[in-house]
């Protein structure tokens, strides 16, 4: 079986493949760069216990992390708990199996790339992935699948944040959908603000994204905050909150098969 780790900005995620490519397990654990490779062994070690699954079955892994302190650790931890040599996405040495049209290739995160490839082999292209993560993140994949750029900006909890914290009078809220846009107290003004605010960031880069493109790109949405958005934003047309995971089980068997 395989081991997939996507190490986020705030987020790791812990995913085991079977050989059919069907996730028997997945889990979640903050990004921290102070956790040792042992930290995580046992912990994971528990929650493969728990899932049923013996640590042995595991025999390979492949790492995609946006926080570069932290690979060293999980290089460690698959190797000492695990027994195997990870592939390292963004490495010399692993084809990721797509073009990469950038100025300057060697910048875009490991997690952006590996959603294109997932993007483009499990929908074809043209296409645009949305990820609802830290950071929202455009990234746009052409025809023949190859990866265009794209665009980043602020996440929503980090925006909700960042009022928070540099506003005197404005309090935390949370996320969610409001009936009404005209907000007729603080709190229902940020948080139509931060919703609508969203939305209309969305439906605005998908539609400029599609003209620059010249064509009618479809668009995929992930990321844990990708199913509020998708009932009242119809340029999200799929919803796939495993893109990332399967990114990475494609680039893993496109590595073990060449």
């Amino acid at each position: 079986m395989l081991l997939a780790i996507d190490t986020g900005n705030t987020n790791t995620v812990f995913a085991v493949f079977d050989d059919e490519g069907h996730i028997r397990g997945e889990w979640r654990a903050s990004s921290d760069v102070n956790r040792t490779a042992d930290e995580s062994g046992i912990w994971l070690s528990q929650l493969l216990s728990l899932a049923g699954l013996e640590r042995s079955s595991i025999t390979a892994a492949i790492i995609a992390s946006v926080v570069p302190a932290t690979v060293f650790s999980s290089r460690a931890l698959c190797r000492r708990y695990f027994n195997c040599q990870p592939l390292v996405v963004g490495t010399a040495e692993v084809d990721i199996g797509i073009k990469v049209l950038l100025d300057r290739p060697e910048e875009i995160g490991a997690d952006r790339l590996v959603n294109a490839v997932a993007a483009y082999h499990e929908y074809g292209g043209p296409k645009i992935v949305v990820d609802f993560g830290t950071a929202t993140t455009f990234d746009v994949i052409d025809a023949e699948g190859s990866y265009l750029g794209g665009t980043i900006a602020p996440g929503i909890n980090l925006s909700l944040a960042a009022l928070h914290r540099t506003a005197a009078q404005l309090p935390r809220v949370a996320v969610g959908r409001p009936e009404r846009v005209i907000g007729k107290t603080t709190v229902q003004a940020m948080r139509s603000g931060i919703f609508w605010g969203y939305v209309g960031l969305i439906e605005g880069m998908v539609e400029r994204i599609r003209d620059e493109l010249g064509a009618q790109a479809g668009v995929i949405a992930t990321g844990g905050l990708a199913p509020l958005f998708t009932e009242c934003c119809p340029v999200l047309e799929h919803v796939d909150l495993h893109l990332t995971l399967k990114g990475l089980l494609e680039v893993y068997r496109r590595n073990v098969h060449r």
